[in-house]
């Protein structure tokens, strides 16, 4: 048995310093060894201040207000410049009811028809409330149930095959694992039969389609709910009995097969691309699309063809450091204070150097963010002031943004993900302006060769589309020398099919 004895004697100077392990060996019946290695490493270390600056930077506009606020709430050491808010308070004096009434001043409108009577002796105004009036499709069909005379178990049975429904409205279990779902949560005794007969009155219900157990089944549950004319009828046809056909558009064997000509068909076959492939999404989106619809840009790009105007939109108060917490004015009751209390001097200077710190990390995450889309801005000036056409958008890159402004590429990731300009045509994500060459010996973005390839199958003969490698020849003719694989990489990124996934009779 031996006993080990080790020592560490390390000279750092990060990111690269060396370790010397000096050991002491002593085994049994031996003399005492030591043992001298050296070895090298490479470490980085981030400091506090780099980490929070780096969280603070990949904050949006809202999000970085409610930051400032959550740390104006908890340090009591920041404090917001009263100054710059009473000149702004002095600057703007309406009232929110000045607002309200501002458009009708005007008018030779009487007092009294500007009051609404209110709900009680002493409320003399009514102030409506907006309600929210996006339902699910949950709440949809559970609605219509109402139109039905049905049992308190029937309604049971039916909120739950609509529970079982996605988010597109197809049925996603059958009648019989409902049945002992049913009878497993609820104790209530339901059979196969009963759960089948909700199911059939569900697929009854609008939209039209819902229920469905999948696409097949979805088009014909509206088909069938459609005037019985030829084409409707000939539609049903097609999807009950020649379905693989119909979805890979053989219409040469569809027509054989139906015994029709190229018109009738191309009639059916209109009435069935009128149909809805996803009931229940139109619903649901619509409530995604409320909860996603308002978008706060962080910057204002502005133009009058010639010159640019960039603007950092935010609500940033001014902080500064409250003034109890100051070096002058705490100096002498610093003093005082810690001859009684250690741990309030000291609570006092780590709030003060919170505050400080803070103060120092707004500023800084103000400037980048500043600064990353100035040069933004510089390299791609002709898409803003060039109608903001997309193919406008030059090739670039984080290291072009790098070499512009000096900062690492992990800074400029953290200054645009998630940020948004806002231009007089519209709002774009700072992340659309960034794109690679295609070749190393052009100059033109992806952006303008993804909108030449639409614009080629936009035009293209939809009786006879064009393959990938006839759309590569044609983007070449355009000036665009790319390889087929990159036109096939481009047009899936466009959601375009293979040529003949295209073809329409």
């Amino acid at each position: 048995m031996h006993t080990p004895y080790t020592a560490a004697v390390c000279l750092q100077n990060n990111p690269l310093y060396v370790i010397f392990v000096i050991s002491f060996n002593r085994y049994p019946g031996m003399k005492e060894s030591l043992n001298i290695s050296l070895q090298q490493k490479m470490q980085q270390r981030l400091s506090p201040m780099q980490v929070r600056y780096g969280r603070l930077l990949e904050m949006n506009g809202p999000e970085f207000e409610d930051e400032i606020q959550r740390v104006l709430d908890d340090n009591p050491a920041l404090d917001v410049d009263d100054t710059i808010a009473d000149t702004s308070a002095e600057e703007f004096k309406e009232t929110a009811e000045d607002i309200q009434l501002a458009d009708y001043r005007d008018d030779d409108i009487p007092s009294y028809r500007l009051e609404a009577p209110g709900r009680s002796d002493s409320e003399r105004t009514y102030e409506p409330l907006a309600a929210d009036s996006a339902q699910s499709l949950f709440d949809t069909l559970g609605a219509q149930l109402s139109e039905h005379s049905l049992t308190d178990t029937q309604r049971s049975i039916a909120l739950y095959v609509i529970g079982n429904l996605d988010d597109n409205g197809y049925l996603t279990r059958d009648a019989a694992s409902m049945a002992y779902d049913i009878e497993a949560h609820t104790g209530l005794t339901v059979t196969t039969a009963e759960v089948q007969r909700m199911i059939a009155l569900v697929r009854t219900m609008d939209p039209p389609g819902v229920g469905a157990v999948d696409l097949r089944d979805c088009l014909l549950i509206q088909l069938r709910r459609r005037p019985s004319t030829p084409n409707t009828r000939l539609a049903i046809e097609i999807v009950d009995h020649y379905f693989d056909l119909f979805s890979l558009k053989h219409y040469d064997r569809l027509a054989t097969s139906l015994g029709v000509d190229q018109t009738t068909l191309r009639d059916a076959m209109h009435v069935i691309r009128s149909l809805n492939p996803k009931p229940g999404g139109d619903i649901d989106s619509d409530i995604a699309d409320e909860r996603t619809r308002h978008i706060i840009p962080d910057f204002q790009v502005e133009t009058d063809g010639q010159t640019l105007t960039l603007t950092l939109l935010n609500n940033i108060p001014e902080l500064v450091i409250e003034e109890s917490f100051r070096d002058d004015a705490t100096a002498a009751a610093t003093s005082v204070v810690a001859r009684h209390n250690q741990e309030a001097a000291v609570f006092i200077k780590q709030k003060r150097d919170e505050a400080r710190d803070f103060i120092r990390l707004v500023s800084m995450r103000q400037e980048t963010l500043f600064n990353v889309m100035s040069a933004i801005v510089k390299i791609q000036r002709d898409f803003f002031t060039g109608g903001e056409n997309e193919s406008l958008i030059h090739p670039m890159i984080l290291k072009d943004i790098s070499a512009m402004t000096g900062y690492d590429l992990s800074v400029i990731s953290r200054a645009t993900a998630g940020k948004y300009v806002a231009t007089p045509r519209g709002v774009y994500p700072l992340k659309l302006f960034f794109n690679e060459r295609p070749t190393d010996d052009t100059d033109t973005s992806t952006h303008a060769i993804l909108a030449a390839l639409r614009d080629t199958i936009e035009n293209e003969d939809k009786k006879h589309p064009l393959s990938d490698e006839a759309l590569t020849a044609s983007l070449a003719g355009k000036g665009y020398e790319i390889a087929r694989r990159t036109v096939a990489k481009y047009r899936e990124r466009l959601g375009y099919p293979v040529a003949r996934m295209r073809r329409e009779i």
